[in-house]
């Protein structure tokens, strides 16, 4: 029986940014969470689309991207998508905390990614994603 895996929609203009949230991630960021599968997106309509169509567990967004910032498309996307996945998005500097959580951002780690910090963080928005999953099944 084949293991169920875990969506990852990665967002980010640069091709390098997407390479470290794959390698840092790997196949599975904790023993506790099923396989992750990466969904690349490097342009806004795409992430759109990949969102509209649904099964995204969990949204990297690159806060660094042009011409449109992950800060913006995660702050866009929680007005837009109906239950939209959990975010966590990729700053610049630290002190662009405050704009992770003016865009609504559940988690925020600081690139270049350090691979256990992000690893973590990603596996965090994954329980909570497949908890609150679990308690909609328990009331339907």
């Amino acid at each position: 029986m084949q293991q169920p895996t875990a969506t990852v929609l990665v967002y980010s203009d640069d091709a390098n940014t997407r390479q470290q949230v794959r390698l840092a991630a790997g196949r599975r960021p904790a023993a506790d969470v099923p396989p992750v599968e990466f969904l690349e997106c490097a342009t806004l309509p795409a992430v759109l689309a990949a969102l509209d169509a649904g099964g995204v567990d969990v949204c990297v967004l690159d806060g660094e991207t042009a011409p449109a910032g992950g800060m913006g498309v995660c702050r866009q996307i929680k007005d837009e998508i109906f239950d939209c996945p959990p975010v966590l998005l990729l700053m610049g500097r630290p002190q662009d905390a405050w704009l992770a959580t003016w865009s609504r951002a559940e988690a925020a780690v600081t690139l270049p990614v350090e691979p256990v910090e992000f690893a973590a963080s990603l596996a965090a928005l994954l329980r909570s994603r497949r908890a609150g999953s679990a308690a909609v099944s328990a009331r339907a």
